[in-house]
């Protein structure tokens, strides 16, 4: 038996290709058949340029990691899943015995291997196989698409979780493509009173007013003679007339300027979280943030419980998800699905693949 899955050859260039299913490694392992995933940032720029940092793309890689599915064959020792089970799938494998594994902190795992990660293969194919505890059972009122994006929202929920959120703070988010809104709707369910929701595209900031009630700041254009410390300045003059300054920032773009911004805009002993990965290095206020004594946290992926959590958001309500899917493709469109979500004019916030028998 073979199975279709799509894959990058190289930059710019994927194709199609039969290939056996791969086999259980563990008495804990089950089959799922992917029907949904969803395109990430960090999928389009593989795509794009064959690589991201070291992370370089040298044989032939299966794409995709944000992915849901049916559990259509378990092995011997598996008692929480059965085939017919809907489920969110974790897209990787760690080693279960080092430190940070037996910690939950699995995200730090140095044996990771995560999905579509080279040299590791991803999940736009028929079946993935995993194991169960990376699987989590969805309730009927959770749709296959919407848990594709459970992966995201747990990147979110990491953040947040690894900042401290507290109930009825005042947040600042740089990025709103779909990380920096669900940062934006987590810190909403989390108990933030005011959201301020930052980007250089004044549609993209109209969204975020729309699904979340953020309110909109829209970045002006930087001036090529301009440093990244006098833009940081100019805008954090300008949001700190709007909206004051806030207990917690947030960057999703990995844009120096907005995080520079965010770390400005901070009150002293607040706390500035990094969600999005950016250049290796970058201009930083460290005189700012020793004489208010700021928090800078990183913040990679996510760990234990994240996905339990995001079930919880999404079951009762707190999170809504629907609204951040603007296109689904056939899996044999998937090329174009991956070219119109890297198009800025296509309007693509969440864009979903669906499965091979969708």
């Amino acid at each position: 038996m073979s199975e279709l899955s799509f894959v990058l050859n190289k930059a710019h260039d994927v194709s199609f290709k039969n290939q056996a299913p791969d086999p259980f490694t563990s008495d804990h392992d089950v089959r799922v058949h992917i029907t949904s995933t969803g395109i990430c940032g960090s999928d389009v720029h593989y795509w794009k340029q064959g690589r991201i940092g070291d992370f370089v793309v040298e044989k032939p890689m299966i794409l995709g990691h944000e992915s849901s599915g049916v559990v259509v064959e378990v092995a011997k020792n598996v008692k929480s899943l059965k085939p017919g089970d809907r489920v969110a799938v974790e897209p990787g494998r760690v080693c279960r015995i080092c430190d940070y594994c037996r910690a939950g902190h699995y995200n730090l795992c140095p044996h990771m291997e995560f999905a579509a990660t080279p040299p590791y293969d991803g999940t736009l194919r028929t079946t993935y196989v995993t194991t169960e505890d990376f699987c989590t059972k969805l309730p009927d009122n959770i749709s296959l698409d919407e848990a594709a994006i459970f992966e995201p929202l747990s990147v979110a929920i990491h953040c947040w979780q690894r900042a401290q959120l507290t109930f009825g703070k005042r947040v600042l988010v740089f990025g709103c493509g779909p990380v920096g809104l669900l940062l934006m709707a987590v810190a909403k369910a989390y108990g933030a009173i005011e959201i301020v929701a930052a980007d250089v595209s004044a549609t993209r900031t109209q969204f975020a007013e729309k699904y979340i009630g953020a309110k909109a700041y829209v970045c002006p254009k930087k001036n090529e003679s301009e440093s990244v410390a006098a833009y940081a300045e100019k805008c954090r003059t300008a949001i700190k007339y709007e909206h004051g300054y806030f207990e917690f920032t947030a960057d999703a773009t990995g844009v120096d300027t907005c995080i520079h911004t965010a770390v400005l805009l901070l009150k002293p002993g607040g706390t500035f979280i990094q969600a999005g990965n950016g250049k290796p290095v970058v201009d930083f206020p460290i005189n700012h943030l020793v004489n208010n004594e700021l928090s800078v946290i990183g913040s990679f992926r996510y760990s234990a419980g994240c996905y339990e959590q995001a079930l919880k958001l999404v079951s009762t309500g707190k999170v809504p998800l629907k609204p951040l899917i603007s296109h689904t493709f056939a899996f044999k469109e998937a090329e174009e699905a991956y070219k119109t979500t890297a198009d800025p004019s296509s309007g693509a916030i969440k864009v979903i693949i669906h499965g091979t028998d969708y």
